[in-house]
């Protein structure tokens, strides 16, 4: 399949009611794919079905839990047989608990865990249930820094974002392994203006937030569209996301330090939490599905996604500069000092 013409594609999103996955769907609708959203939420997913109706798209809604494979294998099944052959799926559903680990439930845990991962899991396997056969697609994995790095107050969901790089690693080598011609790419995302900070549960006093610098979701998606079209291993989107990864591998122990004395605050704002807040956890709430959240006015509206392969090879460059400069700064001190002595 020649990837750099969507039009016509069949492309399944998962949590496409809200957020990154309705800013998604648009994407892919302004590029002339068929679009099968996938979400719980019936209402805020007919309202994102129509939003990207109004592009001009084909599409239907399939309302699912992630979390249920049998619901996700008979959505996926459902798309196949109205819309096409699937070419592209994004998994991209989430759930999450801003809670220190001592007030988190096992409940709550679990359910984090069969959204975010469990729900990655059995969109993949949907997905190349019917790839296989044909020998082609591609498999985006919506993805986040906080896959390489844990933050303080979502252990839960950082714990989901790192097992989904690992079950992804392991899939894409069986893959290289067969010599398939399915492509794997995952796109790591920075802190995303979405209304998951309005309905995420939380045990805080105060109202939860995105750790600053924010992105409108719209700026995800270009990126989730970027790696459909040329999948690459991994995308790493905004400056701030390559930064906590590699420094995570240089230095995570004064990682750890500066998490602890800056994140908890970071993802709290100056309002106290509402006592009547309702959250998403385990059902939906309705009249908050949209695709932006509530951080708009500080939201960026551009950032530069690079594979993971230039990151590093930049990261690379950069430090191998670094160390010469430094080198040759202290050979002209040395060589300065001999002459002072002689």
């Amino acid at each position: 399949m020649d990837y750099s013409e969507l039009s016509e594609r069949t492309v399944v999103v998962t949590g496409a009611s809200a957020g990154v996955g309705r800013a998604t769907a648009v994407a892919f609708a302004r590029r002339g794919a068929k679009v099968c959203l996938v979400a719980r939420e019936s209402q805020g997913l007919l309202d994102a079905k129509t939003e990207v109706e109004s592009e001009g798209a084909e599409a239907i809604a399939v309302a699912a839990d992630v979390a249920d494979a049998n619901a996700v294998f008979a959505a996926a099944d459902q798309c196949e047989r109205r819309l096409g052959p699937i070419d592209v799926w994004v998994n991209n559903a989430m759930a999450t608990v801003f809670s220190p680990v001592a007030e988190i439930t096992p409940e709550e845990v679990r359910r984090v865990t069969e959204v975010t991962y469990l729900g990655y899991v059995h969109g993949t396997m949907a997905a190349l249930g019917f790839m296989r056969p044909r020998n082609r697609g591609v498999i985006v994995q919506v993805g986040s820094s906080l896959a390489y790095r844990g933050i303080p107050l979502q252990a839960a969901y950082c714990g989901a974002k790192h097992a989904i790089r690992g079950f992804t690693d392991s899939l894409r080598a069986e893959l290289i392994h067969e010599g398939s011609k399915i492509a794997l790419s995952a796109v790591h995302l920075p802190a995303v203006d979405t209304p998951q900070f309005d309905w995420a549960r939380t045990h805080m006093n105060a109202q939860p937030r995105p750790v600053a610098p924010v992105y409108r979701p719209e700026v995800a998606a270009d990126a989730i569209v970027r790696a459909a079209l040329h999948p690459k291993r991994e995308y790493w989107l905004g400056n701030r996301t390559s930064l906590i990864i590699l420094g995570n591998i240089v230095a995570p122990s004064m990682l750890d330090r500066l998490l602890a004395a800056t994140a908890v605050e970071a993802q709290q704002t100056d309002r106290p939490a509402n006592p009547d807040r309702r959250d998403n956890l385990f059902t939906p709430v309705g009249g908050l599905h949209r695709t932006n959240g509530s951080f708009g006015i500080e939201a960026g509206a551009d950032a530069i996604a690079v594979s993971e392969l230039g990151a590093r090879i930049t990261a690379v460059i950069g430090g191998v500069l670094i160390a010469a400069v430094f080198g040759a700064l202290l050979g002209r001190a040395w060589h300065h000092r001999r002459i002072q002595r002689s």
